[in-house]
């Protein structure tokens, strides 16, 4: 049997070149080969092992393999995917390999397919250059110019029926007032909508009919008069060119410092063409100078000897190359010229749509506080259209990029009082040097140095108005909306519950050890609520240890990158019975009113005694009221927990709050063995605590939930489906205990200062303690040396500024040096790898950090 003739056959067939099967089918009743004509197992096993190497390579970016794969007689599919839908392109996009999605490209891979979550390649892209590839067409939008449409039309409404208005399509926004007259006037505008992301829809049914979905999921419909001279297609057209126009430009990221100039001509580059421009020129003037001389002592100057004509000709090439230099150096700083205006007339656009998009924000907000002050309704509220205009659909999955970390803010007053603040504050000096128990374990501070400050006096619209364009990642924020605490520590809080996993360690039974870890898993993640201030975002090269014997574990982590930003942990047991570790890179995304924060990487436990591994990701956390209105946290999403050696899974859902709060903070899921058998449920809030029950009875305890909750709904007046902005009051702040569950963890009370304290855990308040002791034997990186934070902590809220300032632009130094000089930063104590257990992209602990030898340690601070 011929394999290379069965696999050239499967490729002409699904290529459609009937010429070429026909010649091997022909070939084959000769005889001159022998090939099964029913070969398509066969072929499709070793088409996907192609595929599988496609992909890998375009993942770990190897360039040369993935060339070599292309470049075969029956190349793989270049748009073959994998378990999770992405394409080779997914994969170098989410990579940041640009040679490998430019050769990809070249080869014709499609840029709009779409994974299983819905995203494309230039949705997963990482970094500025890898997007400016992808989005080559993109730009395109902002050549054309935009003209401003207007005319009559009927638009819809719930409750009211169809009305005229005029409507306006300007800068990507489409307002509606009562009459044309009205154009202009803000305070008579009726409603608007920005169009980023937004779709057209028609009905064949009705010519004049047509539906805009915008980006919230609101449903807009509009009819064209019939005495109208504009059509529904110029519409459409005119619609479609303003939303492409605003997501362009709301969607737009904004570059790095390392990154911005990638695709303008480096200063490096002018650098060198102005020195062989300057050389050639002093050449030339030695030259002339020489010249000159010779003629000045030429004894026969009626005739021109052959050393002039020589030196003459010297002079003339040098000439032309002075020239040449002069020129190619002028063709650069005028290509440099071109560059710089397109990006100042698309910082201006997008200036400009953001602009009128807060400017709504802010007329709506000074309304209402008028109205709260008048007692009377604002206009907005007054007009049907602002509640009852729109139809709600589920909450939409497209999102702005933004911050870099968990960015929240508090505008939250201390509420107990300073008595107990002093109280507590003398309690700590006083117990100052008494520092270890009876029992040798060291004793921890229970209060911080200074209580929190009040951010009551400080507007976050009058900080993001002077920011407009920019990613929200890329804005300094005012200390003032900081916690004492760098990101790393914040990690370390994953370990306040650290005895679920020793206790899971003890148990021989492998149900009952995932139960613990599952309730290990869900406590991570009960230290965020009502933890609104941001902590600091780590410096490259900043680590963090925590040793506690008391809770039996060490703990090393490091900053292994800052574009995209990435923080590595490792943590063991004391006793040798776990590690834990994991890598962190926040996705955050933007949606006006909320901070949706995705903390993309893997965390791994493994529980040596038994040699089981977990591995798990986060769910997504979301911090609403950004702008307007008080604070309030909320995790949601799928969590997945899977025993690799048993094949055990834990699949938990932490639910969304849901229109009027009844599942807020409820956390459900169900324990399954390897064939998928469900054994167990677990519910509970993750910010209280986890129960499992027997299956049977959580099943039946929520069918008669349900039931009471549809009863309840039928007795209720049903109100407005817009997305619940203020922080609902759930009916019951406790779980529900079902009869015969088993408590697996509850959270411990947080202390009576915590209020005061940035709403820390006593566990949280430990983290930023230092001491004299402590001090000498951390490495100089260490982000309890910080001075910003440690300003902040001892409430020098002046100082904090000063220094958060100088380590950042400190880093920028730092970053463009290494830049010039071509160094490339190596990290100390991690280093890249596939996790052993998922094969997924992750950073891997190197060793040797408790040797406690610290040497060629990167100045920082």
């Amino acid at each position: 049997m011929n394999t290379e003739a069965e696999q050239q056959l499967l490729h002409n067939a699904r290529n459609g070149k009937s010429e070429e099967v026909k010649q091997l089918l022909e070939t084959m009743k000769k005889g001159e080969i022998i090939f099964n004509i029913n070969c398509k197992a066969v072929e499709r096993t070793q088409e996907r092992k192609l595929e599988e190497l496609l992909l890998r390579a375009a993942r770990e970016g190897e360039t040369g393999k993935l060339a070599a794969l292309l470049n075969r007689s029956n190349p793989p599919d270049i748009n073959c995917t994998d378990q999770m839908g992405n394409t080779p392109l997914h994969c170098a996009a989410y990579r940041a390999h640009k040679h490998c999605a430019l050769k990809l490209l070249k080869r014709g891979a499609d840029t709009k397919i779409k994974n299983k979550n819905g995203q494309t390649p230039l949705a997963l892209a990482q970094g500025a250059e890898m997007k400016q590839v992808l989005g080559v067409g993109i730009a395109k939008v902002t050549n054309k110019i935009l003209k401003r449409y207007e005319g009559l039309l009927w638009k819809s409404s719930r409750f009211f029926g169809w009305k005229p208005y005029w409507v306006v399509l300007e800068h990507g926004v489409l307002s509606w007032y009562q009459k044309q007259a009205d154009v202009g006037n803000s305070n008579h505008r009726q409603g608007c909508k920005h169009l980023t992301q937004a779709i057209c829809t028609v009905k064949n049914a009705d010519g004049c009919l047509f539906s805009i979905k915008c980006f919230d999921n609101t449903i807009h419909s509009f009819k064209v008069p019939k005495a109208s001279q504009q059509s529904r297609e110029n519409w459409i057209h005119a619609i479609e060119d303003h939303s492409a126009y605003s997501t362009h430009y709301c969607t737009q990221e904004q570059q790095s410092d390392d990154e911005e100039d990638d695709d303008a001509t480096s200063i490096a580059e002018l650098q060198d063409s102005l020195k062989i421009a300057q050389s050639c020129q002093q050449r030339l003037d030695k030259e002339i100078s020489s010249f000159q001389s010779m003629i000045k002592s030429s004894e026969n100057p009626e005739g021109i000897p052959t050393l002039f004509l020589r030196r003459a000709e010297e002079i003339s090439k040098t000439a032309r190359e002075t020239c040449e230099a002069l020129s190619n150096c002028i063709k650069l700083f005028t290509r440099q010229e071109g560059v710089r205006n397109l990006k100042l007339e698309h910082e201006q656009e997008k200036n400009k749509i953001l602009s009128e998009a807060l400017e709504t924000l802010a007329t709506e907000h000074h309304e209402l506080e008028q109205s709260l002050v008048k007692g009377s309704p604002p206009l907005s509220i007054l007009s049907e259209e602002q509640f009852y205009d729109a139809i709600s659909d589920s909450e939409s999955e497209k999102s702005f990029t933004g911050f870099e970390t968990v960015t929240s803010f508090s505008f939250e007053d201390s509420e107990d009082s300073s008595d107990t603040i002093t109280s507590n504050m003398s309690e700590e000096k006083a117990h100052k040097n008494r520092e270890t128990l009876s029992n040798g374990i060291k004793k921890h501070r229970t209060s911080l140095p200074s209580p929190m400050f009040s951010r009551n006096d400080f507007s976050i619209w009058s900080i993001l108005r002077k920011c407009i364009g920019m990613e929200l990642s890329k804005i300094t924020m005012p200390v003032i909306f900081n916690e004492p605490l760098s990101f790393l520590q914040r990690l370390t809080e994953y370990m306040e519950h650290t005895y679920l996993i020793h206790k899971a360690s003890l148990l021989s039974d492998p149900d009952e050890r995932m139960k613990c870890v599952a309730a290990f898993a869900v406590s991570a993640v009960a230290s965020q609520w009502e933890r609104t201030g941001k902590p600091f975002n780590p410096l490259l090269g900043e680590t963090y240890e925590l040793v506690r014997e008391d809770l039996g574990f060490r703990l090393i982590s490091e900053q292994v990158s800052h574009h995209p930003p990435i923080s590595a942990f490792y943590a063991e047991g004391l006793n040798n019975d776990f590690i834990f570790h994991g890598s962190i890179y926040p996705k955050l995304k933007f949606w006006g009113k909320s901070v949706e924060a995705e903390p993309k990487g893997i965390i791994t436990l493994k529980l040596l005694e038994h040699n089981e591994a977990y591995t798990w990701t986060n769910p997504t956390c979301c911090v609403h009221n950004i702008i307007v209105g008080k604070l309030w946290i909320e995790q949601y999403g799928n969590m997945e927990i899977t025993n690799h050696k048993t094949g055990e899974k834990c699949l938990l859902n932490f639910k969304p709050c849901g229109l009027f709060g009844k599942e807020l903070h409820k956390v459900e899921g169900y324990i399954q063995d390897k064939s998928k058998k469900k054994l167990c449920a677990l519910y509970g809030k993750w910010t209280e605590c986890l129960y499992s029950v027997d299956l049977t009875t959580f099943e039946a305890y929520k069918k008669s939930d349900k039931k009471n909750t549809e009863e309840k709904k039928n007795n209720k007046q049903m109100g407005n489906s817009d997305e619940l902005d203020e922080m609902p009051l759930p009916d019951c702040e406790s779980v529900c205990v079902i009869p015969g569950s088993v408590l697996l963890w509850r959270i411990a009370p947080r202390p009576s200062n915590s209020a005061q304290m940035y709403n820390f855990t006593t566990f949280a308040m430990t983290l930023n303690e230092l001491d004299q002791e402590m001090e000498s034997v951390i490495p100089k990186t260490d982000c309890r040396l910080r001075p910003d934070i440690r300003a902040m902590e001892n409430g020098e809220i002046d100082v904090a500024s000063e220094e958060k300032k100088r380590l950042e632009e400190k880093q920028r130094a730092a970053r463009k040096n290494r830049s010039k000089s071509e160094e490339d930063w190596k990290t100390r104590w991690f280093h890249q790898g596939p996790n052993p257990h998922t094969g997924g992209h992750d950073w891997i602990y190197s060793g040797n950090y408790w040797d406690r030898k610290y040497f060629s340690l990167p100045d920082i601070y």
